[in-house]
């Protein structure tokens, strides 16, 4: 019988072993970088009794519980309290987010859980198709937070719901400023380039952005057919395989590869396989000793994993690492990271799922150039390119040194791409990857 201790550690994995360490975020003496430690220090102790206080009255649990009850006059009230109290929090504290060199610290603070509950708000104001009131909101929310990863969705909602009431002229410059944020990035940033191509058509605008070819750009596809055990709307579409069994489409087009489609192996992973092996590429980076970013030991990640700071602290050992796998060093300290830390918990690693032989020829059949592309993406901007990757990785062996990969992304019948998906996309041609979307799709109907 299992004790405690091992019940726990067999639910969460081995935790690594390392201090805490609370010193100042930078050595450095800029007055700038001291302001905001000697201000998160003062409002330290006011800002956690302002976050524990937002989670005591449980605005953000009443507010999911009165969606899910249709309550609507306690969801206004919710949306009420949040809004007038986030907008106190951000003044009483507005030196504690204010630059991405502390952006990990807002994550604790009363205005983020109100925020979240606002945007709750925008949600349902625009289910209800209460556009003006959702517009208010994002602007209240964009108003706010300006050191912030989330202005791109809440720059995309608001060009939306402008068109919605016919505000078009300031829809399109609504995406236009967003394209000038440096915190609109990855899939909203696509979605406000493929939204301004369609509003800033003539005479609303008679220059063509220079982003529009490569937005524009075809995304190879290939029909694979299967027949349907469901053609529902809005449930996952299920196929029978040549076996007669039933499987969702990634394990359809997965059959339809390893076989007419071109003898690959591969797996069906989305994200999955990728932050493993980030994970276990850039280990000693994640876990280096940076300051303030570990704070108890029981952490699978520094706090700064999902902010501009991860990057700009570890730049020098990011770009070394970096180098040696664009140098075909990858399978090695792959193989030397495994050993030495399999089983010990970190973000986005799977030590289950993927063997170390998959991850090996995924690896190196990826090659180096595309592999540290890939890396510096998720190293630069975790926040954002951590999901929406390509279903498969596919993978084929020439001989015990040679290969080449491919990514799909897999669509049923109803499917489309979404933006995040579609920026990723991008962004794999630009690296030099082999690419495709595989479409499921019913035989026709016989004549």
């Amino acid at each position: 019988m299992l004790t405690g201790r091992e019940s726990l550690l067999r639910v969460v994995g081995k935790r690594r072993r390392y201090l805490p360490n609370r010193r100042s975020l930078l050595s450095t003496s800029s007055s700038s970088v001291q302001k905001h430690l000697s201000c998160f220090q003062m409002i330290a102790r006011d800002s956690l009794l302002d976050f524990i206080h937002a989670k005591a009255i449980e605005i953000s649990q009443i507010m999911v519980e009165s969606l899910d009850e249709n309550n609507s006059e306690l969801v206004l009230r919710c949306i009420e309290v949040s809004s007038s109290r986030m907008s106190i929090a951000l003044q009483e504290g507005k030196c504690s987010s204010g630059g991405p060199m502390v952006a990990f610290f807002s994550y604790f603070s009363a205005s983020w859980v109100y925020s979240k509950v606002v945007l709750l708000g925008v949600s349902f104001f625009e289910r209800e198709k209460r556009y003006i009131d959702a517009i208010n909101l994002l602007r209240q929310l964009l108003d706010a937070f300006i050191f912030d990863g989330r202005r791109g969705y809440w720059t995309l909602r608001l060009s939306v719901d402008l068109e919605h009431v016919g505000h078009l002229d300031e829809s399109l410059q609504v995406a236009e400023d967003g394209l000038l944020d440096p915190w609109v990035r990855a899939g909203s940033r696509v979605a406000l380039q493929r939204r301004v191509l369609r509003l800033g058509k003539p005479p609303r605008r008679w220059k063509v952005p220079s982003y529009s070819e490569s937005v524009k750009r075809k995304i190879f596809e290939v029909h694979v057919q299967g027949r349907p055990l469901n053609c529902k709307a809005g449930m996952k579409s299920i196929f029978y395989n040549e076996d007669g069994e039933q499987c969702g489409v990634e394990q359809l087009a997965l059959h339809y590869y390893a076989g007419e489609g071109g003898g690959w192996q591969g797996v069906h992973t989305e994200s999955g396989i990728w932050l493993t092996i980030f994970g276990v590429l850039m280990w000693d980076i994640i876990f280096a000793d940076v300051s303030n970013v570990f704070r108890t030991k029981f952490q699978t990640a520094p706090l700064d994993l999902e902010t501009d700071s991860f990057y700009e602290v570890r730049k020098g050992l990011i770009e070394e690492l970096l180098d040696k796998i664009q140098d075909g060093m990858a399978e090695e300290i792959l193989i030397t990271s495994w050993e030495s830390h399999i089983g010990t918990a970190c973000r986005g690693v799977n030590w289950e799922k993927h063997s170390l032989a998959d991850l090996r020829a995924a690896v190196k059949c990826i090659g180096g150039h595309c592999l540290a592309s890939i890396c510096r993406h998720l190293a630069q901007d975790y926040r954002s390119w951590s999901s929406g990757m390509p279903d498969l990785l596919l993978w084929r062996l020439h001989d015990c040194y040679r290969g080449e990969a491919k990514l799909v992304e897999v669509k049923g019948p109803r499917d489309r791409l979404s933006e995040q998906q579609r920026a990723w996309l991008l962004v794999l041609m630009d690296c030099g990857f082999n690419v495709e979307v595989c479409k499921v799709t019913p035989p026709p109907a016989p004549s």
